[in-house]
């Protein structure tokens, strides 16, 4: 679970009485007199099943839950013995599972980068003043004179008529990138690349895979701590990079991809005769043209190689009169394994929080669903592996989708509910960027709750949970949580119990379920859920990305490919 996914409110550890919740929950609404009264009431949320579930995922028998792991067996067969009890039909054409072939590479043996061209050689140590590493499959990796090419922030959006690589064979080439996107200095989020918030072309794989699409040998990204939203201590730190197994072993892939301290890039570009800074400034206006620094680059490491596979756990609600068309609820079911040992000597991460419950949430949804009876449309729960090793889990769904992408209307994505109290209003991730928000703000009125900004925007943390290996084939995922505005406390409350999660348990042994959990918050996100959720399903919109948001060409493209079968 990414800590900006939403509101870090969405993470409240408060210790609030249990609310009742064996009932319905009976939404209000604003009239226009001013009175308030019922709307339709949903399902009940099953508050003791999700405790049950909760308690079981995050026991120490399951082992932190690692993938492809001894332990990996007895969650598998927990989660599917819960759809079954939940009303589900096997998902994957008659199975529950989806197999997930993932490959790590750990690097090692690393040489200095040295450059060339300059009056002088250059030489840098690894580690500390850049950091490489292969998608490729492969034993060792060689770069060896490849030619420096500053590409500004390495992005190719034709919608909104900006390409950095207009103009310039990389082939062989090595591409120099500014970390974030052209308008992250923004003090709002107004702005071609939408001001201070990140977009997918700020977020480093992005930077990438547009630079293989280009033909480029490798790619060096200029780290600058603000921009980036981490220090060099979060690159510096991770040695094993894990992917999904692919055909051509990851060869469309470039040979190197890696970081540079800004300091490094410094002293390139004055090697190179050339200003950072202005170079820099001059990336951020529209016009920039890639500028060739006349060096070259070469720098080696040795791969270890390793691969595996988990899965992903599949069920199905089908759908009344559309059973074709189909609304996803996610949640990954994965957590860290066993891990650093606390000063007591626990070494299970048990991420009870991070994600037993948006499993436990999924669960329950499909609980629901099934007794409000078959929707108009298809509904699938899927609990996906390996998101704390990058998405991987639903990056290989998408990939490889059970369910046809162009079918897919959209769906839930639930990633860390927090225990805690009920909050006054819910915050969307991502911003403004598909026909969602409008649904997510009707059903915000309908409840009487209010829409809260979300914070960090300029983090990118859309970016960093499941729903976005589907987003970024168009496919529209809804990724919200809770705001810091308790009913019981309100935003003081809110925000010391968030930090208190974020500093004493997230990714730490003591992430444990407690039978004294008030519940009530996240039966408030589940009951949110439900309604998001079976709009979807009982209807007949298909939501579509806003005109020029990154991913509104492949939604237009998938549909319009299947509109003309």
């Amino acid at each position: 679970m990414p800590l900006s996914r939403s509101a870090l409110g969405s993470v409240a550890l408060t210790a609030l009485a249990l609310a009742a919740l064996s009932s319905p929950v009976a939404a209000k609404t604003p009239t226009r007199s001013g009175t308030r009264t019922a709307v339709r009431a949903a399902p009940a949320v099953d508050v003791p099943l999700m405790r049950s579930v909760i308690s079981a995922l995050a026991a120490d028998n399951m082992e932190g839950r690692g993938p492809a792991t001894p332990a990996e067996p007895r969650v598998l067969d927990y989660i599917i013995a819960q759809f079954k009890a939940a009303g589900l039909k096997p998902g994957n054409k008659g199975q529950w599972l989806q197999d997930v072939p993932t490959v790590s590479i750990t690097g090692s043996r690393f040489s200095p980068l040295t450059v060339t061209g300059g009056k002088e050689t250059l030489s840098f140590a690894p580690v500390k003043d850049f950091v490489a590493f292969s998608y490729r499959a492969v034993p060792e990796t060689a770069i060896s004179d490849a030619e420096l090419v500053f590409v500004g922030y390495g992005i190719r959006a034709p919608q909104l008529g900006w390409d950095d690589y207009a103009g310039i064979d990389m082939k062989g080439k090595i591409a120099v990138v500014l970390v974030n996107d052209p308008d992250f200095a923004a003090s709002d989020e107004h702005g071609l690349f939408k001001g201070r918030r990140m977009t997918w072309y700020g977020r480093w794989p992005y930077k990438y895979e547009e630079a293989a699409r280009q033909g480029a040998r490798g790619v060096l990204i200029v780290h600058d701590t603000y921009p980036a939203a981490y220090g060099w201590n979060v690159i510096e730190s991770t040695s094993t990079r894990n992917f999904i197994q692919t055909p051509n072993k990851g060869m469309d892939q470039t040979e190197a991809n890696g970081w540079i301290q800004k300091a490094t890039a410094e002293k390139i570009f004055a090697a190179a005769g050339q200003d950072f800074a202005a170079l820099s400034a001059a990336a951020a206006k529209p016009g920039f043209k890639a500028v060739p620094l006349g060096l070259k680059a070469s720098y080696s490491f040795a791969n270890d190689v390793r691969t595996s596979v988990s899965h992903n756990v599949i069920g199905l609600l089908p759908g009344r009169t559309a059973p074709n068309e189909v609304v996803l609820y996610s949640a990954h079911w994965d957590h860290l394994g066993r891990c650093k040992p606390d000063a007591t000597g626990d070494n299970i991460c048990n991420g009870a929080v991070d994600n037993a419950t948006g499993v436990a949430g999924i669960i329950a949804l499909a609980r629901a669903q099934a007794q409000a009876g078959p929707a108009r449309r298809s509904q699938a729960f899927i609990a996906l592996t390996l998101e704390e090793s990058g998405l991987l889990g639903s990056e290989y769904y998408a990939a490889n989708p059970v369910f046809p992408l162009a079918r897919t209307v959209g769906g839930v994505n639930l990633d860390g509910l927090a225990p805690g109290g009920r909050s006054r209003d819910m915050t969307m991730s991502g911003g403004d960027k598909s026909d969602l928000n409008a649904l997510f703000r009707k059903h915000l009125a309908a409840l009487g709750l209010k829409e809260s900004p979300e914070s960090n925007p300029e983090r990118g943390g859309y970016y960093r949970s499941d729903h976005f290996s589907l987003a970024k084939r168009g496919v529209p995922v809804y990724s919200f949580g809770r705001g810091e505005d308790l009913e019981v406390g309100g935003k003081a409350a809110g925000q010391a119990a968030a930090e208190d999660y974020t500093r004493n348990r997230y990714h730490q042994p003591n992430d444990h379920y407690s039978p004294a959990w008030d519940m009530s918050g996240i039966a408030q996100e589940v009951d949110f859920a439900y309604r998001l959720g079976r709009e979807l399903a009982d209807g007949t919109m298909w939501p579509n990305w806003l005109p020029n948001d990154e991913f509104r060409a492949v939604r237009d493209a998938s549909r319009a490919a299947t509109r003309a079968k």
